[in-house]
């Protein structure tokens, strides 16, 4: 089998969900792996994303995609690549803030090793974000931050502990006590796979990508039985998507034995109690001006989830979508490129 036809991962939980949500109804089953055919199949091009980094911090570089104005760091989750936020031309929110008249840079995490597993995510802050921070910025132009998901709560710290301009998170979470019945069921995951992780000094992508099929098992199958009704340009929309939500790096695994007891069963930001580099980090103590931008229909990230303590702009797209759907300009892009200028503003006035 080539790579492609190994996807999405893990293979044998898809087509384990397929049988399971269209036990009744064979045409569904039908559709589904008829769209899975298509997805396996469907033809791929070289990418033509920036590879010019700007600074660079052992495994993880800070890509440099240009712009004359004040600078603006994306910082993904570590769970999935960073090239959500630069999907496709067109379609790439670090093309249109640069676009707006500011330097974008975007963290690209690498890949880590066994020998990394003692960091968790804190580590992954004080010990790569900070001082890619302090390269790329300085106390008279500190650099704006943009988080998205686990990488808006990362953006959170480093606020902390890192003079920025301003903070944005994208479809955040920081209340993990209202993630309801999924709590009971991502610690079941853990169970069953933190000794084996422990052994990888790793936890893979596919256990990461269990817990998000698990979470919406009907949805996972049905965009799949929809495929093969697409038309071609929307099927290489739904590639390009699905090959960023399987083509993700390993977690170490103190990250992600955080994520899933210290985070998800133990509610340790929600709490108050999470402290990184010395300080506790709260959403109240953040010493800059910050925003967040919400999904009301997200499955990965509730809204209720999210910090109320930031003021937020709502979007009726769901997690992926509201930043490379059909209304992530009107909802994200234009909005977010409005408050940055506006912070920018602010600090110059």
């Amino acid at each position: 089998m080539t790579p492609d036809q190994q996807k999405p991962r893990p293979l044998p939980l898809f087509l384990d969900l397929v049988r399971e949500i269209a036990v009744e109804d064979p045409a569904l089953s039908a559709k589904a792996l008829k769209g899975l055919a298509l997805y396996q199949q469907a033809e791929r091009h070289p990418s033509a994303r920036a590879t010019i980094i700007a600074a660079q911090k052992g495994r993880v570089r800070l890509l440099d995609y240009g712009g004359g104005g004040p600078a603006v760091i994306f910082v993904p989750s570590i769970i999935n690549p960073h090239f959500i936020l630069d999907l496709a031309p067109g379609n790439s929110l670090a093309e249109f803030v640069r676009a707006q008249g500011f330097r974008v840079l975007l963290v690209d995490w690498g890949y880590p090793t066994p020998a990394d597993r003692a960091e968790d995510i804190g580590a992954h802050v004080t010990d790569y974000l900070v001082p890619l921070i302090n390269e790329i910025g300085g106390a008279s132009e500190p650099p704006h931050l943009v988080g998205y998901c686990l990488g808006g709560v990362m953006a959170l710290v480093a606020a902390h502990l890192a003079k920025v301009a301003s903070l944005s998170m994208i479809a955040s979470p920081w209340h993990f006590d209202h993630y309801g019945e999924d709590r009971a069921m991502l610690a079941g995951l853990w169970t069953d796979n933190q000794e084996a992780c422990a052994a990888l000094g790793l936890v893979p992508m596919e256990v990461l990508q269990a817990a998000f099929w698990r979470m919406d098992p009907d949805r996972t199958v049905r965009k799949y039985a929809r495929l093969p009704e697409v038309a071609p340009d929307k099927l290489a929309q739904f590639v390009a998507l699905e090959d960023w939500a399987n083509d993700g790096a390993p977690l170490t695994y103190a990250a992600g034995e955080q994520l899933f007891a210290a985070f998800f069963t133990g509610n340790l930001t929600g709490k108050g109690e999470w402290r990184v580099g010395g300080q506790r980090i709260s959403p109240e103590t953040l010493p800059c001006p910050a925003r967040q931008f919400v999904s009301t229909t997200d499955r990965i990230v509730p809204v209720d989830s999210c910090p109320d303590s930031i003021e937020a702009i709502p979007s009726p797209a769901g997690h992926v979508g509201m930043v490379v759907g059909s209304t992530a300009r009107p909802t994200l892009w234009s909005p977010l490129a409005k408050w940055l200028s506006q912070v920018q503003h602010k600090r110059q006035s």
